[in-house]
C-alpha cells in the first residue's frame, strides 16, 4: 500500500500509510545470532515459570503466585534491580537493568493475569515469559557488547479489564524511567504480523429511576424504568443500521425489575461502545448515550450513566514494526514486507497496551500458535478453553521463544541505531498530531 493515506475530517478515525517496503536494515545483524544463543540459553528456565504461571491462574489484581515466581527469579539475575508491588500496586513490579552508559531506553511489558473459569485462555503465561526473556537477552547483549541505555521490565496486572498499564502509566511509572519504546507480543490464532492494531472501547453502567404503581390497577401512576431501558436498547439496534465498520456497540440488562405486576421503578443495564479509534469511540459513546437519553424523555424516568473503564486502541509504529518483521522473517518467519499487515491484522478485541500505544511508540506483533485437533481442523481462539490447552503447549513456548528473539533484536536496534529511534520518535509524534485534530473535531456533548 505504499503511498496509499487516510484521513477523516468527521472527527472518527486517521490513520497513515507510508511507503514502507524497503526493510530496516541494522548495522548489527550479528547480533541476531547472539541474542538467539542468550534465549535458548534461558528457555529452560522460561519454560518452567510459564508452566507456574498457567498451572495457577489468578484473576486481575491478585496474581500473587505469577508476581512472586517472576519478581523471585529476576531478583537473582545479575544487574537486575527488581520493585515488588510497585507504585502501590501490589502484583505490580518494575524491573530495571541499567548498563551504567548514556543511552536509548526500551521496555517490555509482562501480562500474567487469568480469565475467570478458563485460566489463561489468553496466552498471557506466554506474554509473560516472552518480554520477561526479551528483557533478560537485551541487558545480556548490552553488557557483553558494551551498549549503552537502559532496559526496564514492567509487570503489568490485570490485562483482562483492570487496566494495570493504566495505572502504571498514570502513575509515572514510565515516566519515571524515561522509557522511549515499548515491546510487546501477543499470542493467538491469527496469523504472525508486525503490526497489529487494537480497538479502543469504554464501558458504563446505565439506571434508570421511575415510580412504583400496580401495573393492573393503576399503571397511569407509575413511571416504568424499564421501558426507558427498553426504549434506549431499541434504540441501539436501529442506531446499529448507520454505525461505521469496526463500530460495536453490547450490552446487558442487569436489573428489569422485581415482579410484572408492578410498574418498575429501577432498571439498569451494562454496556460497552468499541470502534477502531479512541476518537471514533468517543463519537459513537455520544450517539449512544442520546439513545438513552430518549429512553428517559420517553418515559419521564430520571437517567444516571456510571462510566467505567476503558481502553484506547492500539496504533503500532511502523519503524519499529519493520525492524521486528525484519529480523522475524530472518527467523524463519514470513511477515509480508511492507505495510500491508497493518490492514491485513486488526482486531475488535481491546488492551491496556493501546493505552501505552498513546503514550510512547510502541509495537505488539502478533504470535501464532497452533489451536488445532489433530487433524488440523481450526480450534478456538483467546477467550476459549481451546487456546487455554494450546497456550501451554511445547510448540506453544518454541513459537514464543522465536517471538521474543525478534522483539529482543529490535530493542537493540533501537539501542544500537538512533536513526531508527528519531524515526520511531517521528511517526509516533506525527500520529499523535492526526489523533489530536480528530478528537478536536468531535462535538461535546450537550
Amino acid at each position: 500500500m505504499a503511498g496509499a493515506s487516510s484521513a477523516s475530517t468527521d472527527g472518527v478515525d486517521s490513520y497513515i500509510l507510508i511507503d514502507s517496503n524497503t526493510e530496516a536494515m541494522s548495522a548489527n545483524k550479528d547480533f541476531l545470532e547472539a541474542i538467539g544463543n542468550e534465549i535458548d540459553s534461558l528457555s529452560a528456565d522460561m519454560r518452567t515459570i510459564s508452566l507456574e504461571i498457567h498451572d495457577h491462574p489468578e484473576l486481575q489484581f491478585k496474581e500473587f503466585h505469577a508476581h512472586k515466581v517472576l519478581t523471585e527469579y529476576l531478583s537473582k539475575q545479575a544487574g537486575w534491580v527488581v520493585t515488588p508491588s510497585a507504585y502501590n500496586i501490589a502484583t505490580a513490579f518494575v524491573a530495571v537493568y541499567d548498563s551504567g552508559k548514556k543511552g536509548s531506553v526500551v521496555s517490555y511489558n509482562a501480562e500474567y493475569d487469568a480469565l475467570k473459569g478458563i485460566g489463561h485462555a489468553c496466552g498471557h503465561n506466554l506474554i509473560a515469559i516472552m518480554s520477561t526473556v526479551g528483557a533478560l537477552a537485551t541487558a545480556r547483549i548490552m553488557e557483553k557488547m558494551s551498549i549503552g541505555g537502559k532496559v526496564v521490565l514492567f509487570g503489568t496486572p490485570a490485562e483482562e479489564g483492570g487496566g494495570g498499564k493504566i495505572k502504571l502509566l498514570n502513575a509515572g511509572a514510565y515516566k519515571d524511567n524515561n522509557v522511549d519504546i515499548s515491546l510487546i507480543s501477543h499470542p493467538g490464532i491469527s496469523p504472525d504480523a508486525a503490526l497489529v492494531r487494537t480497538a479502543a472501547y469504554t464501558a458504563f453502567k446505565v439506571e434508570y429511576f421511575g415510580k412504583e404503581a400496580h401495573a393492573a390497577a393503576r399503571p397511569w401512576d407509575g413511571i416504568n424504568a424499564l421501558d426507558a431501558l427498553i426504549t434506549a436498547y431499541n434504540a441501539i439496534s436501529v442506531l446499529r443500521q448507520q454505525t461505521q465498520p469496526g463500530d460495536i456497540v453490547q450490552g446487558m440488562i442487569t436489573d428489569g425489575g422485581l415482579r410484572p405486576n408492578i410498574i418498575h421503578a429501577h432498571a439498569a443495564g451494562s454496556f460497552v461502545v468499541r470502534s477502531s479509534s479512541r476518537a471514533r469511540v468517543e463519537a459513537l459513546k455520544q450517539r449512544v448515550y442520546a439513545c438513552f437519553e430518549a429512553g428517559a424523555t420517553a418515559t419521564g424516568a430520571e437517567l444516571k450513566i456510571i462510566p467505567g473503564g476503558s481502553y484506547d486502541d492500539l496504533m503500532p509504529n511502523r519503524a519499529l514494526g519493520r525492524s521486528y518483521r525484519h529480523f522475524f522473517n530472518r527467523l524463519g518467519g514470513n511477515i509480508v514486507k511492507g505495510d500491508v499487515d497493518i490492514l491485513e491484522s486488526p482486531t475488535t478485541a481491546s488492551s491496556d497496551q493501546g493505552n501505552i500505544s498513546y503514550a510512547m511508540p510502541s509495537i505488539q506483533p502478533s504470535c501464532w500458535i497452533r489451536s488445532e485437533d489433530e487433524e488440523g481442523k481450526q480450534l478456538g481462539g483467546p477467550h476459549t478453553p481451546d487456546f487455554e490447552k494450546a497456550a501451554r503447549s511445547e510448540e506453544a513456548h518454541a513459537l514464543a521463544m522465536r517471538v521474543a528473539k525478534a522483539l529482543t533484536a529490535t530493542a537493540v536496534d533501537v539501542l544500537t541505531r538512533p536513526e531508527l529511534l528519531a524515526e520511531a520518535k517521528k511517526e509516533f509524534d506525527e500520529m499523535k498530531r492526526m489523533d489530536e485534530m480528530s478528537r478536536a473535531s468531535i462535538k461535546p456533548t450537550k
